[in-house]
């Protein structure tokens, strides 16, 4: 179809604004496409730019902002149509998406089969939803409303919608958390192990969704981790693992956007959880899978009950896409090490890879237990071996030595600093800890800038069955600024996050 007529085409103006990753376009209301295509507020556009096109929602401007003559772009999607200021573009009305009836279907229970999960993450991709459209899916699937087939669908249709690696080998290890827990940065350290083993893990870890920080917002305090295929593969060759952002390669691109808002929702559903990890192994050319899924009360997983169920289905859906898979239920009472946010938390790592005396125990034997279950998960170590053997290589600096060597390869190494501006909050009571509640402290650590600002968090010092006395603290508030810092204590003293009888 030709689009380069005058009747249809506007001169981009650059206007700055940032609307994260949803493509905006803006109109005057009195421009001549406006008029004669009747196009109104929130319409959904086609727009062109030689052989690239993207489908963009509309806002109309009802002031000088532009001319008549002009349209203005999101930064967002002017990166992704490849524009500058001046340059032409032609609209056109979006055809009607078919997938979106197997959303409207979804919202009323009905099972959706493998190949319309497939149009629906085709059109995803190719940006025909909105972010209303998206919440729509996602609320859709929330809660426990997709059967174990249905995630199998969606699994393999989330796969199919990206790239895969393949790595030539026949065992190739990863690993993964639930999350819920504050802490808990284990992957570097298991990945240094595994890969000072001699064993492959190529880790593609994803940014924060609804915590304080993600695996790869926590790496990149220490390295980079924004690579491309090929930089990956160089890695993985040298080093025999990495810990990169998964987003950067486009392994499951439909998983990152639907993140993207299920983040503004603060919604993390468990039949699109499973989905989104294991599609994610899969197309990083993962054989051999280890699951950590810790369970607590404010954790992720409140129950053991949950906790089996999911077990259950995570084993169905890796056996359907052909993965050895291995769930690990593990303690989510509480945080795991010390530091809340991403170079805080990569100060515990470094910590525990430098084997330092006051590293956190913890994150430590936790680190132990992932790493060891894979050593036996790849076969080439006997059962019951697995854990004193990754003890070992922890212990002697062979893993300390490797994480040196793969943060090189990715790019170079650098220490994590603290943020400028803290507040030590202290106990106002004596007494021994008996209950934490992780999702609040979480918050908080978000509250004060995390991940977004990478120094801020907490360096959390009240550990369950701690005694503790008057004047103790509890933990240390860390922010870039002044205002984070007391947006984050506001907070505080309105909800109780620590219980100390």
């Amino acid at each position: 179809m030709e689009h380069h007529h005058s009747y249809n085409t506007l001169r981009v103006k650059s206007i700055g604004i940032d609307t994260y990753r949803e493509n905006i376009v803006y109109m005057r209301a009195d421009c001549h496409i406006c008029q004669s295509e009747g196009f109104t507020a929130l319409t959904r556009i086609v727009i062109h730019h030689h052989e690239k096109t993207i489908v963009a929602t509309l806002n109309v401007v009802h002031s000088d902002l532009l001319g008549v003559d002009e349209a203005a772009l999101s930064m967002e999607a002017m990166k992704r149509l490849d524009v500058v200021d001046g340059d032409c573009l032609t609209f056109s009305h979006l055809e009607n998406i078919n997938s979106l009836s197997y959303v409207r279907a979804k919202m009323y229970h009905d099972q959706l089969t493998e190949q319309q999960f497939n149009e629906i993450m085709k059109d995803i991709v190719a940006g025909k939803y909105s972010n209303i459209e998206l919440a729509a899916f996602i609320s859709a699937c929330s809660d426990d409303n997709l059967s174990v087939p249905e995630i199998i669908g969606l699994t393999k249709a989330m796969i199919n919608a990206g790239q895969s690696i393949s790595w030539e080998k026949s065992v190739v290890l990863d690993k993964h958390c639930v999350g819920g827990l504050p802490g808990n940065r284990t992957t570097p350290i298991v990945v240094s192990i595994v890969a000072a083993a001699g064993l492959t893990i190529p880790k593609t870890s994803s940014r924060a969704i609804t915590s304080p920080a993600g695996t790869a917002d926590t790496m990149e305090v220490i390295a980079p981790v924004d690579l491309d295929m090929d930089e990956i593969k160089k890695v993985v060759e040298k080093e025999n693992g990495c810990i990169v952002w998964g987003g950067a390669v486009k392994l499951s691109p439909a998983d990152d956007i639907l993140i993207s808002v299920e983040k503004s929702l603060d919604v993390d559903s468990q039949g699109q959880m499973i989905a989104s990890v294991l599609s994610k192994k899969s197309a990083a050319g993962a054989t051999h899978v280890v699951i950590d899924l810790p369970v607590g009360k404010t954790a992720k997983v409140r129950t053991h009950e949950i906790a089996l169920q999911l077990q259950h289905d995570f084993e169905s859906v890796a056996q359907a896409i052909g993965l050895q898979l291995q769930v690990i239920i593990t303690d989510g009472q509480q945080p795991v090490g010390r530091g809340i946010g991403p170079a805080l938390e990569a100060m515990d790592v470094l910590a525990v890879l430098r084997n330092e005396k006051t590293a956190p125990t913890d994150l430590k034997e936790r680190a132990i237990t992932l790493a060891g279950a894979l050593l036996e998960l790849s076969g080439e170590y006997a059962p019951g071996t697995g854990n004193n053997m990754a003890r070992s290589i922890l212990e002697t600096g062979s893993a300390w030595a490797k994480f040196q060597a793969i943060c090189q390869s990715q790019g170079g190494f650098r220490e994590p600093a603290f943020a400028p501006y803290h507040f030590e909050v202290c106990s106002d009571k004596e007494g021994v800890v008996t209950a934490i509640d992780n999702r609040k402290l979480a918050r908080v650590a978000k509250l004060a800038g995390a991940p977004q600002s990478a120094s801020a968090g907490i360096l959390f010092n009240a550990p369950l069955g701690k005694q503790v006395s008057v004047g103790d603290t509890l933990f240390t508030l860390y922010a870039h600024t002044k205002g984070e810092l007391e947006y984050a204590l506001t907070y505080l003293k309105t909800d109780n996050i620590i219980t100390i009888e």
